[in-house]
């Protein structure tokens, strides 16, 4: 299982309908062959509840380190990939809406006071909701709220859904320090980085030059390396390498060999890959593979024969 994109990482799962744009999802990381789900965005805002487990999360140039009974919210657009960490699951629960059930139609007063200065801001990707401030347990109150309702769905349920997500926005305005909106040569500049995401995602497993990444977004080599660096606070190969190894885990749970897994994931020296899934992973290919077989094997119940 992976996460169903178009050719510009656009994920194509439709949340909610016409009608109710608002969906709860119920996810575990080891849904996913890899363990993860790899980068991807959607117009609609997503708030992600972590029931149980923890994960790495990571949204544009920032990392997450969720526990249980931790909060993300994830902006409008931003593109965003989620990871086992130290190889265990994770339960969570993702409340995905339409802003429109914020703000009701566009240019309304809600929209250009409230709701557009932080959609369309690029500075606020996404925002932590860990009990370290004390608006936090309110609003973490109407996200439970939300999945209850959602769960038994009583009459007026989505009133009752669309009261708590402007209240949470509320809250969320509230202690926000809004800018400004970006400006077009912003957003101009996060659609080129999301169209380099967008070709290593396509082309990981072939050979990928700086050169091939630059003229697929029109720019120098220089300042494709610097706008890619400003958005994710890595370098180009160092961010290849690693979206690399994430996608070697299918091949490796598939129960592909180590040759075979670094050949599929773009890595043409079985060596090297496993010295670079060290240094990523902290165990080497095979310890990987061992251990997952482990687990696998200790979640297998036998029969009761007594």
């Amino acid at each position: 299982m992976q996460i169903v994109t178009n050719q510009f990482q656009k994920e194509l799962k439709k949340h909610g309908n016409d009608h109710f744009p608002f969906l709860v999802s119920y996810h575990t990381l080891s849904q996913y062959e890899s363990g993860s789900f790899m980068w991807h965005w959607h117009p609609e805002i997503e708030i992600t509840y972590i029931k149980s487990g923890s994960m790495c999360y990571k949204i544009n140039n920032l990392t997450y380190h969720l526990k249980k009974g931790d909060i993300i919210f994830n902006n409008s657009n931003v593109l965003h990939a989620g990871l086992m960490e130290n190889h265990e699951d994770c339960s969570y629960i993702p409340v995905t809406f339409d802003p429109k059930l914020i703000y009701g139609f566009y240019q309304s007063t809600i929209y250009t006071k409230y709701v557009e200065p932080v959609i369309q801001n690029l500075s606020v990707c996404s925002i932590l909701i860990d009990q370290s401030q004390s608006w936090h347990a309110s609003f973490r109150n109407y996200m439970l709220k939300i999945i209850t309702l959602d769960k038994k769905r009583p009459e007026f349920y989505e009133l009752d859904i669309s009261i708590c997500l402007q209240s949470m926005w509320r809250l969320l305005a509230e202690h926000l320090p809004l800018q400004p909106v970006s400006a077009n040569t912003d957003l101009v500049e996060y659609e080129r980085f999301k169209k380099i995401i967008t070709y290593i995602e396509q082309n990981y497993m072939n050979h990928i030059s700086l050169k091939d990444i630059s003229d697929h977004v029109h720019l120098c080599e220089s300042e494709c390396t610097r706008l890619f660096k400003r958005h994710m606070n890595t370098t180009l190969f160092s961010f290849l390498q690693e979206y690399r190894i994430e996608r070697s885990l299918e091949y490796l749970n598939a129960g592909e060999s180590v040759g075979l897994a670094a050949g599929k994931s773009g890595f043409n020296d079985p060596n090297y890959y496993s010295k670079v899934f060290t240094r990523v992973k902290g165990i080497s290919p095979r310890e990987y593979r061992k251990s997952r077989s482990i687990r696998h094997l200790s979640s297998i119940t036998l029969p009761d024969i007594s």
